[in-house]
């Protein structure tokens, strides 16, 4: 029997959203998204989340830097229906190689949604990817033995404190960033963190490193921003820890293509020493002569 990201939206699911058309599969993510005129729907993970994002997204003005994929309201009023969710359809294609136009729009993005409160919401996930998330800003991840990694232990013995305000940020800006020709980019997926606005940036900029050949001049492009190696660091344990929450007992939950259990290490090794030297030089400016 297949699972509901196999399958397309039942008829019923389709009609409370208005969407009018032959269910059509798209590419990325889990599988489990398809268009069907010019809505797009997938199975919800979720609700809370959903109503709480929908709800945001709904009432954000329109900006000239960035476009997004409206929600859409179900027949009931209400974000979910059936178990599935909706936007509105979007032109563009991500380009992860555009990484640095990736960063600009996630800045104003962030910029945009600066004044969001923090949803209680986040004090409930449990999955890999929020092990990772916590793991990364040493907030407490629940007990528990993880994969052994010397390349995670570098890491975490490269982090350091550091004093950022914090804010709710898209941390997986890569892939859902779309491009079109004559329109501004598109943010989707909105994967809710509550972080420094310019640790997503770093989550792109190593996502791009690793998986889709960006040199090392990303980091040096962006080294003007606070804090940017630590972020980095940050960034780096964020993806190799959703893959070492082995024996934890999280659940599956949500994730990202990037970022998904089970992360490889080879791809993060000239990475992570790249980030390390980094860290080494910022560390030497910063001393008193």
């Amino acid at each position: 029997m297949g699972t509901m990201a196999d399958e397309a939206p039942p008829h019923a699911v389709r009609a409370a959203f208005g969407a009018h058309g032959d269910p059509v599969r798209l590419a990325g993510g889990k599988g489990g998204t398809w268009r069907v005129g010019d809505v797009v729907l997938k199975p919800a993970e979720g609700d809370a989340e959903v109503r709480w994002r929908s709800a945001v997204l709904a009432r954000l003005p329109q900006s000239p830097h960035f476009r997004i994929a409206r929600p859409v309201r179900a027949a009931g009023g209400d974000w979910v229906a059936g178990g599935w969710e909706a936007t509105r359809a979007v032109a563009g294609q991500p380009d992860p190689r555009r990484v640095d136009d990736v960063i600009r729009t996630g800045a104003a993005f962030h910029e945009a949604v600066a004044a969001v409160p923090r949803p209680g919401l986040l004090d409930h996930r449990d999955n890999p990817w929020e092990y990772g998330n916590r793991l990364a800003f040493g907030d407490g991840p629940p007990p528990g033995p993880r994969r052994p990694s010397a390349l995670l232990d570098r890491l975490l013995a490269d982090r350091r404190p550091i004093c950022l305000p914090e804010q709710i940020v898209h941390g997986d800006l890569l892939g859902n960033v779309l491009f079109a020709d004559g329109l501004p980019p598109a943010v989707i997926d909105w994967a809710a963190y509550w972080r420094p606005a310019a640790w997503a940036s770093a989550v792109a900029a190593v996502d791009a490193m690793v998986w889709h050949g960006a040199g090392g001049r990303v980091i040096e492009r962006w080294a003007h921003l606070p804090e940017w190696g630590q972020l980095l660091v940050r960034a780096a344990i964020f993806r190799l820890g959703t893959g070492h929450a082995a024996g934890t007992g999280h659940a599956a939950g949500t994730g990202h293509a990037a970022g998904s259990p089970q992360e490889p290490e080879d791809p993060y090794r000239p990475v992570v020493a790249m980030i390390a030297g980094l860290v080494t030089v910022q560390k030497r400016s910063s001393q008193p002569t």
